[in-house]
């Protein structure tokens, strides 16, 4: 891989962590979720998962849009980071309480599936 192409899985992964970070508390502030030191419910979980989803495919979007070239390989990568990531949250959190067992299990399964439609996406209004 190239300069462009750690680049462009670079981007995607620091605009999933910073939009849905931003999401993340600005729920918090409006009282959607309830404050950082208690835990979700399976309802909560549901929705920050959906929004999860739609903020990785854009990741993915983007990441398929900066590649230098092969849009889905990269989006994949992508993909293959946040499982890395997933598993990394669901180790660290397992036991802590923050919410349901299922949630950071979830986030880590659909981020090859999210990641694919992100580059599916690209790949379908570009000539590339």
């Amino acid at each position: 891989m190239n300069r462009r192409s750690i680049g462009a899985v670079a981007a995607g992964v620091f605009v999933i962590i910073i939009v849905t970070t931003l999401v993340d508390v600005l729920f918090h502030v409006a009282g959607v979720f309830p404050p950082m030191d208690q835990p979700i419910n399976d309802r909560l979980a549901l929705l920050a998962t959906a929004y999860r989803i739609v903020i990785s495919i854009g990741g993915a979007w983007l990441t398929a849009r900066l590649a230098p070239n092969e849009p889905m390989k990269h989006a994949l990568i992508l993909g293959y980071v946040g499982v890395v990531l997933g598993l990394v949250g669901v180790i660290a959190t397992w036991n802590l309480g923050l919410g349901p067992w299922w949630y950071p299990v979830a986030l880590a399964a659909l981020a090859i599936p999210q990641c694919w439609v992100g580059g599916r996406i690209y790949l379908g209004f570009s000539t590339r």
